[in-house]
């Protein structure tokens, strides 16, 4: 389970099948027809004790939204949040007291939200057609940010991808710069990934592909300040899942993260794992697969 936040959309699966049925919907499919087809196809997740929960949160909060939550399912709602099912996940997913303290205030709220009947249906888009939007950052550029304590944090983009077989996108490896100067080109050549374990990260470095079609909410947030060479070639291929992942939110998953990460490192231990940006600029050609 990716969680970024303690709110009930605030990770991949919840995202991803919220998407997926307004997707459907906006393309005309009625609402149960919707519902079965995301059940027929995500029995994987639906059998997963650490992921199931969200998968039924976000269809039922896409179903409400349509006017068409059903007992059945809102019954099963109930009962995750009643039994506390879904503050367990958490708890075995190592999230510490104050998240699940937050958690469950998020998940009463969310059955009374299903409680009351929404007003009218949410209206079915027109689709656009697609705009073609270049990557932000140029290969190597070094990324200085605020942070939450007051010290600059950083980031690396690694990959620009601009070619018309693949998404207009970064890679953005954020890094372990926590300074009150403004970082130099010698730090972000020095630094390391920032490696996450707070909550219900495993060592998992902060790395993801970086699509700007919200990039206008950060621009005032962030400041390039350089550039380093990076002779690794990142590729990234759109039908097939990538070690990294993607996001389209930099100050969520990049500033936001390192905020989380720093301010667990006060009380708790750092991971072990380091990732040093050299090697993830030296060398001929990587494939994320």
């Amino acid at each position: 389970m990716g969680a970024w936040g303690t709110a009930i959309s605030s990770n991949d699966t919840y995202a991803d099948i919220y998407d997926e049925f307004f997707e459907l919907y906006n393309d005309g499919l009625e609402v149960e027809e919707i519902s079965q087809r995301l059940i027929q196809n995500s029995q994987e997740t639906i059998n997963d004790p650490d992921d199931c929960t969200n998968f039924w949160f976000a269809l039922a909060k896409a179903k409400w939204e349509c006017k068409q939550l059903d007992s059945e399912l809102y019954q099963r709602i109930k009962n995750i949040v009643d039994t506390g099912a879904d503050i367990e996940v958490w708890r075995q997913l190592n999230a510490d007291e104050k998240d699940l303290k937050k958690r469950k205030v998020v998940l009463d709220k969310f059955l009374i939200d299903l409680s009351t009947e929404k007003p009218k249906p949410k209206a079915r888009k027109k689709k656009k057609e697609p705009k073609i939007i270049q990557p932000v950052f140029e290969k190597g550029d070094c990324i200085t940010f605020k942070l939450e304590n007051g010290n600059y944090g950083g980031a690396v983009a690694l990959e620009a991808i601009y070619n018309d077989t693949n998404p207009y996108v970064n890679l953005i490896a954020a890094t372990r710069i926590n300074k009150m100067e403004k970082p130099s080109i010698e730090d972000f050549k020095n630094s390391t990934v920032l490696v996450q374990n707070f909550a219900m990260f495993k060592d998992d470095p902060n790395i993801h592909w970086y699509s700007p079609i919200r990039h206008n909410n950060v621009v005032s947030l962030i400041e390039v300040v350089g550039k380093i060479d990076i002779d690794k070639t990142y590729t990234y291929y759109v039908d097939n899942a990538t070690q990294y992942g993607s996001c389209a939110d930099f100050d969520i998953w990049i500033i936001g993260q390192s905020n989380r990460q720093f301010a667990f490192e006060i009380e708790n231990k750092k991971s072990d794992k380091v990732i040093t940006i050299k090697e993830l600029t030296k060398n001929s050609k990587w494939k994320l697969w």
